[in-house]
């Protein structure tokens, strides 16, 4: 992957630029995507071969518009990174920490910095639309007095100073993000297997496809549920459990989930990412 094209939602700098080099190195090129729909598009396209999608995240729960990006593109899921996210207060050269009045950043951003805030009362927090986005503003605009909230890189990308560093409230914020392409591989090594299904509007349908797995011992790691669209009511249930695919436990699961299902799609079946 040394060469190949990675694609992220927002500006360089971001969170999901960080996380695209923890888990492929930086011998990669990368693509920045305005919005979540530009990001699979250019994937799907042919402009990019991968996608970084960030999924959930520890404190603010999962991305749902992504879950539903997963169901109407046909790309899978190969790799999967889990980003510890550290917020670092950046100015530019010049604005030393004492100097700063304003502090930028996309609104989740401060939120989870709200300590630092309270320690510098005189420092005003300012809402803008992406984390690096707020960098590349101060290194265009180069407003007095002001520094942002953003990843050490859009600090390395902008040619910023990190002031200080691990402003966020909670040290457990964790971004979990899915790599994901146009073609199906399963790795040896791979260990999780992410499926979407659903189910018949009918008592204990859910009970039924759960039961699949716990007869066979295998462990859920995470289940999300988003409406099933034109059907009010109804749900595709996104689930990711512990196997591989190739195996013949993991085999009879999915052969006996697809006989009590409507629907069933196996998203991507990949090494999962190391705590």
């Amino acid at each position: 992957m040394a060469t190949s094209l990675v694609a992220f939602q927002g500006e360089r700098g971001s969170f999901s630029e960080e996380a695209a080099y923890k888990l492929l190195g930086r011998g990669i090129r990368v693509l920045p995507c305005e919005t979540f729909t530009a990001l699979f598009e250019s994937v799907a396209s042919g402009r990019a071969r991968y996608c970084l999608v960030p999924i959930e995240n520890t404190l603010a729960g999962s991305v749902y518009e992504n879950f539903d990006l997963l169901l109407a593109n046909n790309l899978h899921i190969v790799r999967e990174v889990s980003l510890r996210i550290v917020h670092n207060l950046i100015a530019l050269p010049g604005t030393a920490r004492k100097d700063v009045r304003q502090v930028y950043s996309h609104p989740v951003a401060l939120a989870q910095c709200g300590r630092f805030f309270a320690k510098n009362p005189k420092v005003k927090r300012i809402t803008y639309y992406d984390t690096a986005g707020s960098v590349k503003m101060l290194a265009e605009r180069q407003p007095p007095g002001a520094a942002a909230i953003a990843s050490r890189i859009a600090a390395e990308v902008y040619h910023a100073n990190i002031l200080a560093t691990h402003l966020e409230d909670h040290r457990e914020n964790y971004t979990r993000f899915l790599l994901l392409t146009k073609t199906a591989r399963v790795s040896p090594k791979a260990n999780k297997v992410s499926i979407v299904f659903s189910t018949p509007n009918s008592p204990g349908a859910l009970y039924k496809c759960l039961s699949v797995f716990a007869l066979r011992d295998i462990d859920l790691t995470k289940m999300e549920s988003r409406p099933l669209r034109g059907r009010p009511w109804e749900y595709f249930f996104y689930l990711d459990f512990v196997g591989n695919v190739k195996d013949d436990k993991c085999k009879k699961a999915l052969a006996h989930l697809s006989e009590v299902t409507n629907f069933l799609r196996v998203l991507g079946c990949y090494e999962s990412a190391k705590r």
